[in-house]
């Protein structure tokens, strides 16, 4: 959000004006905390700069701000720091935009997963929800989707909202034409309360973001992430597994270029005792920030070439389709990983029988359709899970908790 020092004069008529883009000076860079402007009949909220995706609460950098204002010519009394950290009902969420999976902490995945299962509560028994009423949700998707897509509109008519969709952005908007995404943005903003997107870009959601006035949700940017499936993996391990502290769960197939797993073991970071493999061929194995990541978390992790031996020591059997669309050119290197690792009787008669076989789908030939029939796949469900994360961050991002 952006304001001008000048905006704050000593005049009780002060005028806010608030956007998405922050003008503060340099020394704020470093800060995540939300301030408040207060003045009598006047109140809004400002971030500063890097304050998009996280939420800190440190005592410290709201001193080093008021220091900063001060040099700056704004008032001391003009700024008061936000302590609120429960989640209780009517309280704002805190965050503005859905962009990653690092954005999360324990805490807040697990008052999310409260939310989700009251979303799930109205759409098996309040179909005609109006929660959302009167707010319109634009789904603006560059490249192909089908769950994601639909669970999200979905989500939000169940809870009386609106919906503007465009499938394939690419060809079937003014990107055609060549225009920019933050031209998109800002004029897609105009239109609706709500922005989510999916690009083939990786880095794209977060432009978006820091261009928009509304929230803006990641539904999936190219090689990057996908936190919202990261949301709902989470939260169907824990409704199949029963916990997670304590989990192993394999990783497998396209680890390289799967949105869905890098964003996923962020998560998992989150969890005490956690213990990840990850199986993929050579030429699509999980990338060094992932490993070094996860390292840096104090997170087990190992590399294995044998998926039979990896799908006995597991709780959760993730697989991931190889992603031909990410290879280009590369055809041979994509005939050299396809059909490497797949989950078939074999692995099912290995595996735990608390167990559980998970994919984000659609799927090709890596999982057996003979599989589908043991209550191990849990993959179908994961899809449901969808629409309830879903919901719940609409709720959450438009009228909070």
């Amino acid at each position: 959000m952006a304001a001008s020092s000048s905006l704050f004069s000593s005049s009780m008529h002060m005028k806010v004006f608030a956007s998405k883009v922050s003008t503060f000076s340099e020394d704020f860079s470093g800060c995540h905390r939300k301030i408040s402007c207060s003045e009598p009949r006047y109140s809004t909220s400002k971030c500063c700069p890097n304050s998009r995706f996280l939420s800190l609460k440190m005592s410290s950098k709201g001193e080093q701000m008021k220091k900063t204002c001060q040099r700056n010519g704004i008032p001391c009394r003009a700024l008061k720091i936000e302590q609120k950290t429960s989640f209780s009902p009517g309280l704002k969420f805190h965050l503005d935009d859905v962009i990653e999976a690092q954005q999360f902490d324990r805490d807040t995945l697990n008052a999310i997963f409260e939310v989700a299962r009251d979303m799930e509560n109205i759409e098996k028994n309040s179909p005609g929800s109006q929660l959302l009423k009167g707010y319109l949700m634009a789904t603006l998707f560059y490249e192909p989707s089908t769950r994601t897509r639909l669970s999200f509109e979905s989500a939000m008519k169940r809870l009386g909202g609106e919906v503007l969709t465009t499938e394939n952005a690419r060809e079937f908007s003014s990107a055609a034409k060549g225009e920019t995404l933050e031209d998109t943005i800002r004029t897609v903003e105009g239109y609706s309360d709500i922005i989510v997107m999916r690009h083939f870009e990786s880095g794209a959601a977060r432009r978006a973001a820091t261009t928009a006035g509304i929230p803006v949700i990641n539904a999936g940017d190219g090689p990057g992430q996908h936190p919202t499936q990261a949301l709902l993996d989470v939260y169907t391990i824990e409704r199949e597994i029963g916990k997670l502290d304590g989990i192993k769960i394999g990783l497998v197939g396209d680890l390289a270029n799967g949105r869905t797993v890098r964003s996923l073991a962020y998560l998992l970071a989150k969890y005490k005792n956690v213990k990840i493999y990850f199986v993929a061929p050579e030429v699509v194995k999980m990338k060094d920030d992932i490993k070094d990541y996860l390292t840096s978390k104090e997170v087990k992790w190992e590399e294995s070439a044998d998926l039979m031996e990896v799908a006995s020591e597991c709780d959760v059997v993730y697989q991931t389709r190889i992603q031909k669309e990410r290879f280009g050119e590369r055809f041979n290197l994509y005939e050299e990983a396809k059909g490497k690792y797949i989950v078939n009787q074999d692995v099912l008669k290995v595996m735990q029988s608390h167990a559980v076989v998970m994919h984000p789908l659609p799927r090709l030939d890596e999982i057996t359709v003979d599989v589908d029939a043991d209550p191990r796949a849990a993959y179908f469900r994961q899809a449901k899970n969808g629409l309830y994360i879903r919901m719940a961050l609409l709720k959450l991002l438009l009228v909070g908790w």
